[in-house]
């Protein structure tokens, strides 16, 4: 009912438009303002055009109180084509004519008329466009002034979110002091410093949807000294009604400012070993593990078994996977990887295709205080678990490592570089596929520096970094279970995958742009305090070691490293070992006895 009322309130209004402007033209012709039959039945003729020309170009179906640029067009062209329809009726089925500069008046009147009380109904429906905003707003610039800036604009100056555009900054030189959108081109991305000094301004909306990190990390640095806060525009794909939902508009996340492009997943090679099968995944609740969880239900395997230790993130994991993906198979299994005959049990009952042996201990300073507690758990938990595959055909083990097995100088290192010789060594005794795959530090995971900043930063500081000089590879936690599901497609087996993560990261740039990006000046609202490289650390990691040749794989963004041949039969010591067997000293012992960098 209400719209049909719409409808017909506008076949009213154009009926209105469309006869005045014809009344306009009968007088400058004929000088008179009451019709003859003549005239009368011309009226009726342009009126059933009009209307029916309307209808057909569905100006009636359009919304007018969120008119755009191009609903304007189609009725500018509707109106010059009743107008020439209109002409010809005249010319060739009425005794009167009119001529061509007639018929352009007509056009122009008929234009305004129509026109001119659609507008008012558009700032009608959004008063805002004409009335300034009650609430105190906050004075936006806008970095990018393409289609994303211009919506975006759009929407703050319709929507009364509490942000008021004052002008757009772009690289482009050619449009340097125009305006778009009614606000003002201000300068290039180098000019940010002083604009926002010079307008008071307190939010930068990034609206560049192809925005690399690194320009991202650049206009971080630029703005890094002002008052102003950050935000970013992810993605214009899904908006659909040339609207932008302001929830679009989000804080820049560390992840934002890598210095490369996302890893993505080539997912032609991945559902063939994973669909169908009965996937299980060791350390299923941790940061990496259960992300891995959900990143392998896209790909549709059989039954998901998540197996780990603490039952309360077991207990989260299984939660999540089952309200995201309700169609699932999925079992939780409470088993520690130490237990040697709680694993093979485990194995056996569910009889595994994949195995994604996610569990470990990983926290460097703490490891060097614990080192019986790294090697029971990384050690001796892999080699539990690769066994157990082995003994019941897993046709793929894949063991997540990290670059601190490369050169290693921590306990935590140490022990993840046997665990990489433990699969080796695994591999080709049996019909199971091993392999190890290689991440540096993954953002946000529990442990890592980003949580730990987060809430330093929370506190008012200080924000505590080891030293000026250390730098880290880094990658996101999307990009570590992508990087480990395809490791174990293209795996033959005997290798270890390593991510390309572009160039490693400061851990001091790190810490002045999440300061930023909270709202806060470094050094000034927020101090950053250097404590010393902790017993372990290293200033830098590496990605491979001496005597690993480097082998491109079908994915261009994952490397090989083949290792030499290793003779030291370590897991033929292991199967000796039982955890009681091991404290710290006999633990150091055997790291030294068994890595070669470890001092």
């Amino acid at each position: 009912m209400i719209k049909k009322i719409y409808i017909l309130l506008q076949v009213t209004l154009d009926l209105i438009s469309v006869n005045v402007a014809l009344a306009m033209i009968t007088y400058m012709s004929v000088h008179i303002i009451w019709l003859s039959e003549e005239l009368y039945i011309t009226h009726i003729a342009a009126s059933i055009i009009a209307v029916g020309i309307f209808y057909t170009n569905h100006i009636y179906r359009r919304l007018w109180q969120f008119a755009s640029a191009h609903d304007y067009l189609v009725l500018i062209r509707s109106i010059l084509l009743y107008v020439l329809t209109y002409y010809l009726y005249r010319l060739f089925f009425s005794l009167t004519s009119i001529s061509p500069i007639e018929a352009a008046i007509l056009a122009c009147v008929t234009g305004s008329l129509a026109g001119g009380w659609r507008l008012l109904w558009r700032i009608y429906g959004n008063p805002q466009i004409l009335t300034p905003k009650k609430q105190k707003s906050k004075p936006t610039l806008i970095v990018g002034a393409g289609g994303a800036g211009t919506l975006v604009a759009k929407s703050l100056l319709e929507n009364r979110s509490g942000l008021q555009p004052i002008g757009f900054i772009d690289d482009d030189r050619k449009i340097q002091g125009m305006r778009l959108m009614g606000l003002p081109i201000l300068g290039t991305r180098n000019d940010i410093p002083k604009i926002v000094d010079m307008k008071k301004v307190e939010e930068i909306i990034i609206a560049i949807p192809s925005v690399s990190g690194n320009e991202i990390g650049e206009i971080v640095e630029l703005s890094r000294n002002t008052n102003a806060r950050l935000k970013i525009l992810p993605s214009v794909h899904r908006i659909i009604d040339g609207r932008i939902p302001e929830e679009q508009i989000r804080d820049i996340r560390v992840e934002d400012l890598l210095n490369r492009k996302p890893v993505k997943l080539n997912t032609e090679i991945i559902g063939g070993y994973i669909k169908g099968k009965v996937i299980l995944v060791t350390g299923a609740g941790g940061s990496v593990g259960s992300e891995l969880c959900k990143q392998i239900t896209a790909y549709e395997p059989g039954t998901l078994v998540l197996l780990g230790r603490g039952e309360n993130s077991i207990y989260q994991a299984e939660v999540l996977l089952s309200t995201e993906f309700p169609d699932l198979h999925t079992f939780s299994e409470i088993a520690d990887v130490r237990d040697r005959l709680r694993i093979t049990q485990v194995l056996a009952k569910y009889k595994p295709s994949v195995v994604f042996h996610a569990a470990a201990h990983k926290h460097v300073p703490l490891m060097e205080k614990c080192p019986d507690e790294a090697f029971k758990n990384n050690v001796l938990g892999t080699y539990n678990v690769a066994r157990a595959a082995l003994e019941n055909k897993v046709n793929t083990f894949v063991l997540i490592s990290t670059d601190k097995a490369v050169n290693s100088t921590s306990i935590m290192g140490a022990t993840k570089q046997m665990a990489e010789k433990v699969v080796y060594e695994f591999n080709g005794r049996g019909e199971t596929r091993f392999v190890s795959v290689r991440f540096g530090n993954v953002l946000g995971s529990r442990g890592s520096v980003i949580p730990v900043f987060k809430r330093q930063i929370a506190a008012g500081g200080p924000v505590t970094v080891t030293h000026p000089e250390m730098v880290r590879y880094f990658m996101t936690v999307s990009e570590a279970a992508q990087l480990v599901i395809e490791a174990g497609a293209i795996a033959k087996g005997g290798e270890i995958f390593v991510l390309d993560m572009g160039e490693p990261v400061k851990i001091v740039d790190l810490a002045l742009n999440m300061i930023k990006l909270s709202g806060y000046r470094p050094e000034k609202d927020i101090a950053i305090k250097y404590t010393g490289i902790r017993p372990g650390e290293k200033l830098y990691e590496e990605l491979f070691g001496e005597g690993e040749s480097l082998i491109k794989t079908e994915q261009e963004k994952i490397f090989r490293a083949k290792s030499a041949a290793i003779n030291n039969n370590l897991i033929d010591f292991l199967s000796k070992l039982t955890g009681e067997q091991i404290d710290a000293p006999n633990a150091l012992q055997i790291i030294k006895k068994y890595t070669n960098t470890f001092k």
